[in-house]
């Protein structure tokens, strides 16, 4: 993906591109939804992404965001992230990589991936191995630097 050195945000043309090679016709929505969800790090709710773009999309409903959301996930543009019952986030780096999800605060953060090759025929567990993987997923639960700096000050 194109980015500019300056604000590390996708450019308009480059997210296009992305949605033409993925099969998906570009609207001034959806090229909203994904530069808004490539730029965040954070990964947020469908609501989030609402809530970050109503301002300056009028015309966006949140049933457009859900089902943007949805499309993006088929075409291989997002991830969705089911963390805890109730809590469905989106990740719009799509590159290898797991999550720790603090349990105290909520954020999420993407980690580098413990092994590369996770989800190759040769690495999968024997039990795996007959069937078709199509994608791993690799989280972690615990506190995150913040909140165990906090808890031991308490």
């Amino acid at each position: 993906m194109e980015t500019s050195a300056k604000n590390n945000k996708a450019t308009g043309p480059s997210l296009c591109r992305r949605l033409k090679e993925a099969g998906v016709k570009p609207s001034l929505q959806r090229l909203a939804v994904l530069e808004h969800l490539c730029a965040r790090y954070d990964h947020p709710t469908a609501d989030m992404i609402y809530a970050g773009l109503h301002a300056s999309v009028p015309t966006l409903s949140k049933t457009t965001v859900y089902n943007t959301l949805r499309l993006f996930c088929e075409a291989g543009l997002a991830c969705s992230l089911n963390l805890d019952a109730g809590n469905q986030r989106f990740d719009g780096q799509t590159h290898r990589h797991d999550h720790f999800i603090c349990r105290h605060c909520g954020r999420v953060f993407d980690v580098p991936a413990a092994d590369a090759k996770a989800g190759s025929r040769a690495e999968l567990p024997a039990g795996l191995r007959e069937f078709e993987v199509f994608r791993t997923e690799v989280s972690y639960f615990g506190l995150c630097a913040d909140c165990k700096d906090e808890r031991n000050r308490e």
